[in-house]
């Protein structure tokens, strides 16, 4: 057999194994709540789950019944900042944040206040208004609303592996900081622990 014959064998072959294994691939359509871990790795559920039970503690914290008596029945003013991966996964803590003020708008408790770079974009549109928008329906400078408190934190993971097994343990410390006076006014934390192989583990 020929040197270019065999290369061509080989090249074919390599085709088939490659058709092969896409024509095997198969894509369903889940619903969005459905849990599905397939690596172990932090996910959108998990993402989901610590943003509900952070704002759930935080919505029914002490701290608000303050705030509103001090500022005679105002709810409190919150955004959202920098929450830190701190772990060894590349996670896209965007989606954390997104899911926390989504939670905060929806439990009425609290209201959110845009992110720094939402606030960017919004100006800019402020300031086209001035120039191109009616006297009557053009939106003024000056009115924004003032954060009361900002949440801060980081998401911090622990990884267990013996065996063919792994434990994975992922804590996120949150806190909300007065804006005026950098008191912290409330702390809090999840935790979420993963059990990943054969699924011999003992307590």
């Amino acid at each position: 057999m020929s040197k270019r014959l065999t290369l061509s064998v080989v090249a074919l072959a390599a085709v088939v194994v490659v058709l092969a294994g896409c024509s095997s691939r198969t894509v369903s359509r889940v619903d969005p709540g459905t849990q599905i871990d397939l690596s172990g790795n932090w996910n959108d559920i998990d993402s989901q789950n610590v943003a509900a039970d952070l704002v759930d503690e935080i919505t029914s914290g002490v701290w608000i019944e303050n705030h509103i008596a001090r500022d005679q029945g105002d709810r409190p003013i919150v955004i959202v900042g920098t929450i830190r991966n701190k772990t060894v996964e590349h996670i896209p803590m965007k989606t954390l944040t997104a899911d926390i003020e989504r939670t905060f708008i929806n439990s009425g408790r609290v209201s959110v206040v845009a992110s720094p770079e939402e606030r960017e974009q919004v100006r800019q549109e402020r300031a086209e208004q001035q120039d191109f928008a009616s006297e009557e329906t053009m939106k003024r400078w000056g009115r924004e609303m003032g954060a009361d408190y900002m949440l801060l934190g980081e998401l911090n993971s622990i990884v267990d592996r013996y065996e063919g097994n792994e434990v994975k343990f992922y804590q996120t410390d949150v806190y909300l900081v007065d804006l005026e006076n950098n008191l912290k006014v409330w702390a809090g934390q999840t935790k979420t622990k993963k059990a990943i192989g054969k699924g011999d583990f003992r307590g």
